[in-house]
């Protein structure tokens, strides 16, 4: 079963682009990481989010040492409030397969 993560991510003031150009350098790389289903990055005025799904537990386990990701540490250093929070969820599909589920 996937496993579905969605990370939020503050910049300090005016890192907003900066932060957000860090991101879209290092997705390239995440999404040719094995186990990885989807990872998408959204934003607001303030922050941005990333929306994650993992084919298990195990792939984003090693998602979390993977080079593109251990890379974006150094290249938010300075730009960002504090460390992303991160929720990892467990999908309850519900109704129709194609709208229930990420």
């Amino acid at each position: 079963m996937s496993v579905v993560v969605v990370a939020t991510i503050t910049p300090l003031p005016g890192q907003l682009e900066a932060v957000q150009q860090a991101f879209l350098e290092a997705i390239p790389q995440v999404h040719a990481e094995p186990g990885c289903e989807l990872y998408a990055l959204h934003r607001d005025a303030e922050t941005l989010v990333v929306i994650e799904r993992w084919e298990s537990r195990e792939a984003l386990a090693v998602h979390g040492t993977a080079p593109a990701l251990t890379a974006l540490g150094p290249a938010l250093a300075g730009k960002v409030a504090g460390p992303p929070v991160v929720h990892v969820y467990d999908a309850v599909p519900a109704g129709d397969p194609d709208k229930g589920a990420l």
